[in-house]
């Protein structure tokens, strides 16, 4: 009988053991215990105000929803990426978001918390097909880029443009979509054609741009006399303006794809006596922007809004850590809602900039 007793004894103990190495996340949402969830984000860099705003915002509505969050930085070091990762995995995390440096070098991490059993979203930088994360989530560089060209049109009518453009860097996908977003807006303004086509002639034009440096449309009465390099930054933005807007005296516009660079082309508008030229970003949102919006002196941006990514990060994480939803229930790409923000409407999106 005791024999009896210690071997029933002995398979509650080992019962009790597995159920303890149970999914945590599991048990604590059929528990109703949301309060204790544990998060990770892996952020790539914090040297630029909107990756900043991004872990600010992070912290402030993980901290809404009762969670404990640890944000890991990798100061751009991917090797220090794949090692922020791999402690949150080591934690037990029940949730990871990254925010990757390159869309290749973060795979393996990703797939390793996969296998453990941890969700990964990623936040404003998207990664490689290959790796096994639910959804990447960031704003939509081509539908921001488009609504500001339309505005841009709209204000330019009949009018002839004559444009530079500052770009961020070679080969980014973001950067090419937010300028050739402007061109099939303005495009489709000032043609008055469906958007399919404008898409067709934006394609083309950024094809004449990146083959000859310079682009035009002669129909729309638009064209791009040059492009500079600016790094996204507002001093590197300065320099790759300067010589483009010596060269080019009868400039009416300057299209950027973020706003710190065209900071910077401001700057070299001012030291050549030019004030005469409208600033136009396909995409960003810094409040410095808005506020020259406010003041007439910047023309639009598109939002991209480091509060709105994250805010629709924590949703889709509540959804897969409360309610049970798995990556299959969600696209590959989220988007976050285009807007171009103008004189007329930033107070609207004023307290959503960075």
């Amino acid at each position: 009988m005791k024999k009896n007793m210690f071997i029933i004894a002995a398979l509650l103990s080992v019962m009790l053991v597995f159920a303890a190495c149970g999914n945590s996340s599991d048990s604590k949402a059929e528990n109703g215990d949301t309060d204790s969830f544990k998060v990770g984000f892996a952020i790539k860099t914090q040297d630029s105000p909107y990756f900043v705003s991004l872990v600010d915002a992070m912290k402030e509505y993980a901290k809404e929803e009762g969670w404990k969050l640890t944000v890991l930085d990798a100061n751009g070091d991917t090797a220090k990426e794949t090692e922020n990762i791999e402690t949150f995995i080591a934690q037990g995390m029940d949730l990871i978001y990254v925010d990757a440096i390159e869309p290749d070098s973060v795979v393996s991490s990703i797939n390793k918390a996969a296998e453990a059993g941890i969700g990964v979203i990623n936040l404003d930088s998207g990664v490689s097909d290959e790796a096994e994360s639910i959804t990447t989530i960031y704003s939509d560089n081509l539908q921001n880029g488009r609504l500001v060209g339309l505005a841009y049109a709209e204000k330019m009518s009949d009018e002839e443009v004559v444009s530079i453009i500052l770009s961020g860097a070679k080969g980014n996908v973001a950067g090419e979509e937010r300028r050739t977003g402007l061109f099939a807006g303005i495009l489709e303004g000032k043609l008055g054609v469906s958007e399919d086509e404008a898409w067709k002639l934006a394609a083309d034009l950024e094809k004449q741009l990146t083959n000859e440096g310079k682009a035009s449309n002669k129909e729309a009465k638009f064209s791009i006399v040059g492009q500079g390099w600016g790094a996204w930054t507002e001093q590197e933005g300065l320099k790759a303006a300067e010589d483009l807007i010596t060269a080019n005296p009868n400039l009416t516009t300057v299209l950027g794809e973020n706003d710190q660079m065209l900071f910077g082309a401001m700057t070299a508008l001012k030291n050549a006596g030019n004030d005469n030229v409208d600033i136009v970003a396909a995409a960003d949102g810094a409040k410095e922007a808005y506020d020259l919006i406010k003041e007439g002196l910047y023309f639009a941006t598109g939002e991209n809004s480091p509060y709105k990514v994250a805010q629709l990060g924590i949703q889709i994480g509540k959804e897969i850590l409360v309610d049970g939803k798995e990556s299959k229930d969600y696209d590959k790409i989220t988007l976050t809602k285009p807007a171009a923000v103008t004189k007329d409407n930033v107070d609207e999106y004023y307290e959503f900039g960075f």
